[in-house]
């Protein structure tokens, strides 16, 4: 059993930065050749030049993952410059933090169609081709914390990636018998261009650094004591996708630097956890 994915095509939706620009990374230096989805063409151009770096062939698709029919064309164009489909990788997401009151329907539709819909689109794309070719094939979606725990801020998001952990656990049920594996991640706070202030256009490379006080609240928050990078979200990618994970489906594993399990404790100054943070109002009473 091995890591290897030499031979194996994927596709990685909104690839261009971040997560899924790490995944697609990974997967190349791993042996897959990799189609490359983004909405922004600068992006899509610099995750195809890492791709192509890693020794493997990419494909660039500049594509709004909430048009279903441009989403579903790319799968299809995807598997046919290929010749194959192995894996495909669901990460399109995105989030606008607001109280659920405050958003309206068409704020609601947005969300849903991003985290959401393109998430069944590319899904059933890419399973038709897993079957009719009868390898079998690898799914990955990449949820977030927020499915697993309340979300305020950010309702509609996090309920959108509850959805996915839900209909991840039914696919890997249903495709089974094709012998398609349907996994996910879940990562947390994880250092990309979106939350440096980068939401568009090409990415510098390194990211400039966090100022100290940021660093030291991120200390607090997770556990293992810093922000997670985009690739180590791709290396959890690729060993779901890979030999090693052939007796693995219907499963989501946190990529959060424990954060999940720490569900609200926070490291105070002097190491220790406490629940409610160092600065709260009821440590002072």
């Amino acid at each position: 059993m091995s890591l290897d994915l030499a031979g194996q095509a994927a596709i990685v939706t909104a690839s261009g930065a971040g997560i899924g620009k790490g995944i697609a990374v990974r997967l190349a230096e791993h042996g897959a050749d990799v189609a490359v989805l983004d909405i922004d063409a600068a992006r899509v151009e610099q995750a195809v030049a890492a791709v192509e770096a890693a020794g493997r062939r990419a494909l660039p698709h500049v594509v709004d993952v909430m048009d279903t029919d441009a989403l579903t064309d790319a799968v299809h164009a995807t598997a046919a410059a290929f010749g194959r489909l192995d894996i495909c990788v669901n990460n399109a997401g995105g989030v606008t933090p607001r109280r659920f009151i405050e958003q309206s329907e068409r704020s609601w539709r947005r969300h849903i169609d991003v985290n959401l819909v393109s998430v069944l689109a590319a899904t059933s794309a890419s399973a038709q081709h897993m079957i009719t070719a009868g390898r079998g094939g690898s799914i990955v979606n990449v949820a977030s914390i927020e499915a697993t725990r309340a979300a305020p801020m950010f309702a509609i998001y996090g309920a959108c990636k509850a959805a996915m952990v839900s209909f991840t656990r039914t696919m890997a049920i249903e495709l089974a018998e094709h012998g398609i594996r349907v996994n996910g991640i879940s990562p947390d706070w994880t250092r990309t261009p979106g939350n440096s202030g980068y939401r568009s256009g090409p990415v510098p490379d390194p990211l400039p650094d966090r100022s100290s006080e940021r660093a030291e609240r991120l200390q607090r928050y997770i556990p293992l004591g810093r922000e997670g990078r985009s690739e180590e979200c791709g290396d959890v990618a690729v060993f779901l996708c890979s030999a090693m994970a052939s007796y693995v489906t219907g499963v989501f594993i946190p990529v959060d630097g424990g954060t999940w399990a720490s569900s609200g404790w926070l490291r105070a100054d002097d190491g220790a956890w406490t629940l409610f943070g160092p600065d709260h109002p009821l440590l002072e009473a």
